[in-house]
């Protein structure tokens, strides 16, 4: 699953590696969690924008937003069959730009975090659905990220991993002319691990309230 992660690349890095021509005004963010806004791709048009989603996604037949399940992820293998994503994976796909992402394993009676990125330390794309919906209190896009089985790198923290897409597949992810379930998704496979790696950092990730560059610090040995 992907349950916390960074966005901390700058607005030029952005608009470069997601070619968009507007980013929001950003501040840098390294410890992510669950119905806080999120910085996402989609496309508008002719052209890709920049926004901010709420990550938990809401249908747009929901009754209330807050009111039921509202799921930060989508299994790959499920998501054409769920009555809350399979209208969005037909038309409502986006990116959500990450530079990392923690998972947690198990070690004696705790678990320590551990932070996921590329060997480049380059930004990637976790592949997402995004919904608009509306209602009293005026309009709410929300989204979630899709995952899918470890790689072997992830494996040995969870059985799942979110779905990174490289930058070759972000058009015809985007593209909402593509309606097909046979072209998209091939796409939603595990990420090849010699391009990733991954330290401890310290447990002050486990609370969402800590958001500073210490989250992604490697954890000082006991």
């Amino acid at each position: 699953m992907c349950g916390r992660f960074a966005q901390k690349s700058s607005e030029k890095k952005i608009k470069k590696q997601f070619k968009v021509e507007e980013v929001p005004p950003l501040v840098e963010r390294y410890n992510v969690a669950p119905t806080q806004a999120v910085l996402a791709v989609r496309e508008a048009s002719d052209r890709r924008e920049a926004l901010f989603l709420k990550w938990g996604l809401v249908p747009r037949w929901a009754k209330d937003p807050a009111v039921g399940s509202r799921p930060i992820n989508a299994r790959a293998e499920t998501v054409t069959e769920k009555p809350s994503f399979r209208e969005a994976f037909v038309s409502r796909r986006c990116l959500v730009p990450l530079d990392g992402f923690y998972e947690w394993s198990r070690r004696g009676d705790s678990k320590r975090p551990f932070y996921f990125h590329m060997r480049d330390g380059e930004p990637f794309a976790i592949a997402g659905l995004w919904e608009r919906w509306e209602g009293e209190g005026g309009p709410l896009e929300s989204c979630t990220l899709l995952t899918t089985e470890a790689n072997e790198l992830l494996a040995g923290y969870h059985d799942r991993m979110p779905v990174i897409l490289r930058p070759e597949d972000y058009d015809l992810w985007l593209d909402a002319r593509v309606r097909s379930a046979e072209r998209l998704l091939p796409l939603l496979r595990p990420y090849p691990r010699e391009e990733m790696t991954t330290y401890a950092v310290s447990l002050m990730v486990n609370s969402p309230s800590n958001d500073s560059p210490r989250c992604v610090e490697p954890a000082r040995e006991n």
